[in-house]
């Protein structure tokens, strides 16, 4: 049974025929494209990869057309993907000196470098210099006085002091007392009290007591330590430190730098009386004496009024009438010492003014003189 040319043509070998032209159409198209690349000088690995991309199936793409609708595939143009290369180590910050070019061309321009360095020193903050260990915190000491000068000095004896007390409130209203002194003189050493009050029958009540105790030398009287007691008050006490020049309160935390010549309240009158014994000109001028108090330290100004004379119960007493006027802004009182050169210099009045008008004066009315020095 032979094939005629109808059956040889028949649809289903038509449909071969026209598939195997295709295949070998799309073979020729491809040699003649490697032909063309190879002309090209790509490598023949990327040739490889265009090639199997351009002949694999694209199986995301919709089913192929027929084949006699089927265009003819193009040769694909676009570059292979890069192969992925390894990551790059992290760059790392070079603390190190820059290389010498670097260095050499900055100093090539180094008048343009050292302008901007200006500029940018300039506009920033200027650091603070190191600053010395603080010392610890102290409470801050009063200012120092002027420096008490040196006098001629002659203590006197010692001597028992029996005196008046007269008052005179800031109301007016009068009252009076009764006051002792004790001086004990012991050469290298001194000691005193004072007791102020009111006699009552057979007792007496003092209202002010003070005690002082020190050295003496060639600078007069030198106290140690003094106290004072008012009634209703506390006793307060004052340390004077010669050997570390300063001056200790009980009642504050004040550090005072103590000054040769210098005095408490009480032995006052007696460095006065030490200064006259010296050398009597010594009171004709301003006498600076640094008092301790009971807070504080305060520079006594004495000035010499002249020369009275009191009535007093031992008779008529020819005095040195000194005086320490208010000082504003240190001490509001006025205080007045009469000394009586005839009985060595020894205190026989002293008063205090204070500021509301207020006045306590305290006369002699006996003097037992113990030894002569």
């Amino acid at each position: 049974m032979g094939m005629t040319s109808a059956s040889f043509f028949s649809p289903p070998r038509r449909r071969t025929v026209i598939f195997i032209v295709v295949i070998v159409a799309l073979h020729y198209l491809a040699l003649h494209w490697l032909t063309s690349q190879a002309s090209r000088g790509l490598p023949a690995h990327e040739i490889l990869h265009e090639t199997s991309v351009a002949l694999l199936p694209d199986t995301s793409a919709p089913p192929p057309l027929p084949p006699e609708a089927a265009p003819l595939p193009q040769p694909s143009l676009a570059p292979p993907p890069l192969p992925l290369l390894p990551p790059l180590p992290q760059a790392s910050i070079n603390t190190e000196a820059p290389p010498a070019p670097v260095v050499a061309a900055v100093a090539e321009d180094a008048p343009a470098v050292q302008e901007a360095a200006s500029a940018v020193v300039a506009a920033a903050p200027a650091e603070p210099p190191a600053e010395p260990a603080a010392a610890p915190p102290t409470e801050p000491s009063p200012p120092a006085e002027p420096a008490a000068p040196r006098y001629k000095t002659s203590v006197p004896a010692s001597a028992e002091f029996d005196m008046q007390l007269d008052r005179r409130d800031a109301d007016g209203t009068k009252w009076t007392g009764v006051a002792s002194m004790s001086w004990k003189n012991r050469g290298d050493s001194y000691r005193l009290n004072l007791e102020a009050g009111i006699s009552m029958l057979i007792t007496r009540i003092n209202l002010l007591v003070m005690n002082s105790e020190g050295r003496i030398d060639n600078t007069g009287v030198v106290p140690i330590t003094s106290t004072e007691k008012r009634k209703g008050r506390a006793q307060t006490a004052t340390h004077f430190h010669p050997d570390d020049r300063t001056i200790t309160f009980s009642a504050s935390t004040a550090s005072v730098p103590w000054q040769p010549g210098a005095q408490d309240k009480a032995s006052v009158p007696f460095q006065l009386a030490a200064i006259g014994r010296g050398d009597v000109n010594q009171l004709a001028g301003n006498i600076d004496i640094l008092v301790g108090e009971e807070k504080n330290a305060t520079v006594f100004r004495f000035k010499l009024v002249g020369e009275e004379e009191l009535d007093t119960r031992m008779g008529k007493l020819v005095t040195w009438h000194l005086s320490r006027p208010p000082k504003p802004g240190t001490y509001s009182s006025q205080l007045d010492i009469w000394l009586a050169p005839s009985l060595q210099w020894y205190p026989v009045q002293i008063r205090n003014t204070e500021a509301n008008g207020a006045v306590t004066t305290q006369t002699v009315t006996q003097i037992t003189v113990k030894d002569t020095p």
